[in-house]
């Protein structure tokens, strides 16, 4: 058994991780398909999980992580189906049930917890009514007294308050850590046998999603519940999984205990992942992975990773590997898997230093600002200075006023006071109050690279059409230009007549920047854009917004939740706590030696790779 951050007891391990007789579900060749051309999206999906234990289902955004979590519950998007395999939970093989039968079982012997937690609530009936009918629809307990009892006692178990009157809101009146637990404690609610975690704390801040992990892996201990835990976060998955399975196109390319993968992988693309993750303990720079995942229908004839390996002989092509043990309790699906068990254990790049800069001449200067929401004031009296050619990272709690103040800064907030100077000149509120040159020069880039696009503009007239509003350039010279900011974030021309749909995540984030820059902006505001990106994406954008800001003399204010990745990209960073700045200096001071209580708290709550294996 292998422990990650924590002592708690496992299951017997054997090959694949498990003995079949100690497994809670067994999943054995499952095979999900297009149904309009059959080609596979995953195929050849095999493992087990024991009662109690945590298997990490990890990989890049479109490798199948989810595709195959939802399978485990018999479903699957539109468009899909289940060729074959089986899926057995003690004598039931789940992928043979009738429709109805299956219905029972999701909420009972299987539970499922989504990415978005407001996705697993009913907005429009109270939390407590909800739990209840939970229980009720699987006829869990003897009667109403024994259900309500087991409310109580959920509701205990996720850390939330157990009187009547919490139970009587809503999920609008819950925070989004708040409804996250509601739903678990759903999820539980029955004392399934498995449950399905896809990406449950994507959206959540550090301290948010120390609580939820700590809820799962406590929950998952207590009832002898198997979880499979879908995310894209490495660093997370190192802090609560016992046992790892790592998929590439649609296919389980290595398996085995959490802390010996992450220590000596035996797959090129797992060490490249491992590359990618940021590190707490000291700034370096992130690599990403060159290329992308081949989609169903396109895959090579031989290994699929083969196009994207630094490790590939002419022997890779030849057909594709097999999943085999490798050493005893670790699966790899590479031909020189033994001889990759044999490098020295992945690192990031090259370390790197950022010294604090001087704020005398600050592109940007906020003096006393203050915003409210009607009534409610969220930000208090902050003083702040950006540096020309200065990335100062903003971090802080979901509700701390990071975005807030983000978004006055460039106009987008209108109920602020105070005092915010661009080049030595007021900045006016709202952003259609401001001059062309300000608005030109200021630019915002959005969380969302899914919903910051239009879905009826191509790529070229996206980035064009600032120039165009801008009175910069028009018509071929417009296109010029947008095509010469493609390639300087590494896309090009063969993108301009694309639309968002046919992009992956990573690629449209690239063209919000590309969008934000041919703007020439000296401030350029990056608002959480890595945090629904897998690692190996996000080490690639932070890469290439690092060369730009250097390349380019951007002053760069980045918000995240991130703290690991703040080493990698800023020089100054300030926290955020309740609408205050609590702390600020240069990134070494700040994540080596925090003065402040909350910014202690942070740090502890924060899952990284070195805290995960201390």
């Amino acid at each position: 058994m292998t422990d990650v951050g924590h002592d708690r007891p496992g299951p017997v391990a054997g090959r694949g991780g498990v003995k079949e007789a100690a497994a809670a579900i067994t999943v054995e060749d499952l095979r999900v398909e297009l149904r309009r051309t059959g080609h596979d999206i995953v195929a050849d999906i095999g493992f087990r999980i024991g009662p109690g234990e945590v298997l990490g289902l990890v990989g890049e955004s479109g490798s199948g992580k989810t595709t195959a979590g939802l399978a485990l519950l018999g479903h699957t998007r539109r468009g899909v189906r289940i060729a074959s395999g089986s899926v057995r939970i003690g004598d039931t093989d789940v992928l043979r049930l009738p429709p109805a039968a299956l219905r029972r079982l999701r909420g009972g012997l299987i539970s499922y917890v989504p990415q978005d937690p407001s996705a697993s609530l009913n907005p429009a009936v109270r939390i407590g009514t909800q739990l209840l009918e939970t229980l009720e629809a699987h006829g869990f307990g003897s009667g109403s007294d024994e259900r309500r009892a087991r409310v109580t006692e959920l509701m205990a178990e996720v850390a939330l308050p157990t009187e009547a009157r919490y139970l009587r809101r809503y999920p609008h009146e819950l925070s989004g850590g708040q409804q996250q637990r509601v739903g678990l404690a759903m999820a539980f609610a029955n004392r399934p046998r498995l449950i399905v975690l896809d990406e449950p704390t994507t959206g959540l801040d550090v301290s948010t999603q120390a609580h939820v992990l700590t809820t799962v892996r406590d929950l998952a201990a207590t009832h002898g519940t198997a979880a499979l835990y879908v995310t894209h976060d490495l660093a997370v998955v190192a802090a609560i999984a016992d046992r790892l399975a790592v998929m590439y196109a649609g296919r389980i390319v290595e398996e085995g205990g959490t802390t010996a993968i992450f220590d000596q992988p035996a797959h090129p693309y797992t060490r490249r992942l491992i590359a990618a993750i940021p590190h707490l303990g000291g700034r370096r720079e992130l690599q990403g992975i060159p290329g992308r995942a081949p989609s169903p229908g396109s895959r090579p004839p031989g290994c699929f990773f083969a196009p994207r390996c630094s490790m590939h002989v002419p022997a890779c092509d030849d057909g594709q590997p097999a999943l085999r043990e490798v050493v005893p309790d670790r699966r790899a699906r590479c031909i020189r898997a033994e001889e990759v068990l044999t490098l020295p254990p992945p690192t990031a790049g090259r370390s790197t230093t950022a010294d604090e800069p001087s704020t005398a001449d600050a592109v940007l200067r906020l003096r006393s600002v203050c915003c409210a929401y009607g009534p409610v004031q969220v930000l208090h009296d902050i003083d702040l200075d950006l540096a020309p050619g200065e990335c100062l990272a903003l971090v802080g709690e979901s509700g701390s006023g990071k975005t807030t103040l983000a978004r006055s800064i460039a106009g987008l907030h209108k109920d602020r006071t105070g005092e915010i100077l661009f080049d030595g000149h007021p900045l006016e509120g709202p952003a259609r109050a401001r001059a062309q040159d300000d608005r030109r020069r200021v630019q915002y880039i959005f969380q969302s690279p899914y919903s910051s696009l239009n879905p009826r503009r191509t790529v070229g007239q996206a980035v064009s059409r600032p120039l165009e509003i801008f009175g910069t350039a028009r018509g071929r010279e417009a296109e010029q230009k947008a095509t010469a900011m493609l390639d300087l974030v590494s896309l090009g021309k063969n993108y301009l007549d694309r639309y968002p749909d046919e992009l992956s995540g990573g690629e449209r984030q690239r063209v919000a920047i590309a969008r934000a820059l041919v703007c020439e902006p000296a401030v350029l505001i990056c608002d959480e854009v890595t945090s629904a990106l897998d690692v190996s994406v996000q080490a690639a954008i932070v890469d290439l917004l690092a060369r730009l800001q250097r390349d380019l003399g951007l002053s760069m204010l980045f918000v995240t939740h991130n703290l690991p990745l703040v080493r990698s990209i800023a020089g100054r960073v300030a926290v955020m706590s309740l609408g205050r700045i609590v702390e600020l200096g240069t990134v070494d001071r700040v994540l080596r030696d925090p003065r402040d209580a909350y910014t202690q708290r942070l740090l502890a709550d924060t899952p990284s790779l070195e805290t995960a294996s201390a």
